[in-house]
């Protein structure tokens, strides 16, 4: 392979990389925010929508077939917005 076919492998790997990354990110602040509402006694809105978005990171089926997780990001973050629009805004001050 040639240089030029190396630096556009490094550079779709490191796309993917930081895409993986991202969803790991919001994963974890997924539980987090799950876990800090439920300790405040907050409502986490429907648990389907929880459960519904780590599966869905974590099963390989995807609605998007393709080597990014762009689709697991939009997911991981409707699922977060769903549960903190479920909670009392002024009990989150």
């Amino acid at each position: 392979m040639d240089t030029n076919t190396w630096i556009v492998v490094l550079v779709v790997a490191a796309v993917l990389a930081a895409a993986l990354a991202a969803a790991v990110v919001l994963l974890l602040r997924l539980v987090r925010t799950r876990r800090d509402l439920r300790r405040a006694g907050l409502p986490t809105g429907p648990r389907w929508v929880f459960w519904g978005a780590v599966a869905y990171v974590v099963l390989p089926t995807d609605l998007l077939p393709d080597p990014a997780y762009f689709d697991d990001i939009a997911v991981l973050l409707l699922a977060l917005r769903s549960m903190r629009s479920s909670a009392d805004p002024s009990a989150l001050k």
